[in-house]
């Protein structure tokens, strides 16, 4: 049983069913939590299979940047780098980096299983992300500065991704496994509403007219 509407029902379908499973984002310590707020929009936008990232800060996601993105889009956070990149053998890994050997990030062909992975702020791509690169991307600048804001660049690189994709109709395809859809839409549709009830503040009145706040979190 599911706690939506039929039409809320259908677009989770939709979601889920033209979720590009085998496109996939790494955000190797990303600073800043607006920036990993913005990204993780744009992820869910484009419907990416998943989004994962590191950070040496506990930073979290804003709410008012990611508009609840946050809870389409599959993430999860990397302790152990080397571990990950060896389960992502499948992959072609895509780097920003500004590298004599870097192309033009509209040369890669992004249809065949890829995992991009952006840099943080300050230093960009780390030495091991670099190490474990496929193919090395720019996006080309003309102006006077050398690079745009990671949470720009993430949503060129994605939508160039979303184009080629979506003239191959890949977006037309089911990838995801029918189970994973099936728990998504339970966690989605009654799991995270229950929780989300659970957590709503309430008022208690006693039989003496005495009223109380329960689940209320303190300012």
């Amino acid at each position: 049983m599911y706690l939506v509407n039929d039409e809320r029902l259908s677009k989770m379908k939709q979601i889920l069913a033209s979720r590009q499973n085998d496109l996939r984002v790494f955000l190797d310590n990303i600073y800043s939590n607006h920036n990993l707020s913005a990204i993780t929009r744009t992820c869910d936008a484009v419907n990416i299979g998943k989004m994962y990232y590191r950070h040496e800060k506990n930073q979290k996601l804003n709410d008012n940047i990611t508009m609840g993105a946050h809870n389409w889009v599959f993430h999860e956070y990397i302790e152990d780098i080397e571990n990950f990149y060896n389960s992502m053998k499948n992959y072609q890994i895509v780097v920003t980096a500004l590298e004599e050997d870097s192309v033009d990030f509209r040369e890669v062909d992004y249809t065949i299983p890829t995992l991009i992975v952006l840099g943080n702020e300050v230093n960009g791509i780390s030495e091991i992300s670099k190490k474990y690169a496929t193919k090395k991307v720019i996006i080309p600048m003309y102006g006077m500065t050398q690079s745009l804001n990671v949470s720009v660049s993430a949503g060129i690189i994605l939508y160039e991704a979303q184009r080629q994709r979506k003239q191959k109709n890949m977006y037309e395809k089911t990838t995801l496994d029918e189970k994973i859809i099936q728990d998504t839409l339970k966690k989605w549709a009654y799991d995270d509403i229950i929780a989300k009830e659970l957590r709503r503040p309430r008022l208690k009145q006693d039989r003496y007219g005495n009223v109380e706040w329960l689940n209320k979190k303190d300012n």
